[in-house]
């Protein structure tokens, strides 16, 4: 009994001793789950759309000229200063049109009857590239022959030009005299002008309608007649019909025949005188014969 005893005794103190050791000891902190490392919540991305096409610009027929800024067709009377202003870049033209009167002419001439005009305006820059004093050495009527040279005296379209004949007559004279020769040629589209000192290409159109047509050009059109003039021939003179006289003095027959009518009338000469010695002689024989 007392060995029973003792031995639940033992186990019990075993035991406790076990419990409180375990007691003891600090508890272990637990250590935090492992987490995966966040992956970034971002949405998916749709597929990268492909570029858009850069818009090409219409295609032009080649050696198209370039077309500038139409000025619109305006309301009222036609006016070449006003079209002019509007498209800007002409001053120096617009001066020389005033200055000379052609603008006042063709204001008179586009508003009062139905005759057309073609007009070649000259850029500004295109008056600066010529060497300086061209235009201030001109008279008054050169300055006019020089803006009439580029205006023709009808109304030719872009497409039309390749109609014209050459020599293409214009306001400053009359071709058929051949003075001021202004020729025109086309390649496919392209308008190219000539005037034997300049050669230019036709630009772009500045104004039309069915009675005035403006186009632009990037050089000044010099007319041989003012900047290269042909000398001027002398008339030949005229030869006076030569007389017989004239014509058998002049001639070895006729130094023989004067010669002869000299030898003719000299022989003549001494015949008389002769006749009259001869007489004479006669009669003093006589009168000395008959004596006192």
């Amino acid at each position: 009994m007392t060995k029973q005893a003792l031995s639940l005794l033992s186990i019990l103190l075993i035991f406790l001793f076990h419990s409180i050791t375990t007691l003891a000891q600090p508890a272990a902190v637990p250590s935090p789950p492992v987490v995966a490392p966040a992956q970034p919540t971002t949405p998916p991305t749709a597929p990268a759309k492909p570029p858009a096409p850069a818009a090409t610009p219409p295609t032009q027929p080649a050696n198209a000229p370039v077309q500038s800024a139409q000025v619109p067709i305006q309301k009222g009377p036609t006016d070449i200063i006003k079209i002019l202003t509007k498209a800007h870049g002409y001053s120096v033209f617009i001066r020389l049109l005033k200055s000379t009167g052609v603008a006042g002419q063709l204001f008179g001439q586009l508003n009062n009857s139905n005759i057309g005009f073609t007009i070649f305006a000259p850029v500004d820059s295109a008056f600066s590239n010529l060497k300086a004093g061209t235009i201030n050495s001109l008279s008054d009527l050169q300055k006019t022959e020089l803006i009439q040279f580029h205006i023709l005296n009808t109304v030719v379209a872009l497409s039309n030009f390749q109609t014209l004949s050459n020599p293409v007559p214009t306001e400053a004279g009359d071709t058929s005299d051949g003075e001021f020769p202004l020729n025109v040629t086309t390649a496919g589209n392209q308008v190219n002008i000539s005037t034997g000192l300049v050669n230019t290409t036709l630009g772009g159109t500045i104004y039309l309608d069915n009675q005035l047509a403006i186009y632009q050009v990037d050089k000044v059109l010099l007319p041989l007649d003012i900047f290269s003039p042909k000398p001027k021939v002398a008339a030949a003179p005229t030869l006076s019909k030569p007389d017989a006289t004239t014509t058998a003095t002049n001639s070895p027959s006729g130094d023989v025949a004067v010669a002869a009518k000299v030898d003719a009338s000299g022989a003549m000469r001494l015949g008389i005188n002769g006749m009259l010695l001869s007489i004479g002689v006669a009669v003093a024989t006589f009168f000395a014969r008959k004596g006192p």
